[in-house]
């Protein structure tokens, strides 16, 4: 398979999986107090989204490159 039918797979399958999940959460730990021996930390949790628009982007960019590549062979 050409370079190009790689590299549109690669793009089709992030835009799916942008599309379904809509961004990630990850959990981050923080210190709250610090005063010499005493510690007390609190977990928080952050998220980071994926607009839709840029998992359709990759998704049509993936299919354009599937594309092209299977006809320059």
């Amino acid at each position: 398979m050409k370079p190009a039918g790689i590299v549109g797979i690669i793009l089709i399958a992030i835009g799916i999986i942008a599309l379904a999940y809509g961004g990630f959460t990850y959990t981050k730990r923080e210190k709250v107090i610090d005063a010499g021996p005493l510690q007390v930390s609190a977990d928080k949790e952050h998220t980071v989204p994926f607009p839709p628009i840029l998992g359709g982007v990759c998704l049509v960019g993936g299919i354009v490159l599937v594309v092209v590549g299977s006809r320059k062979s």
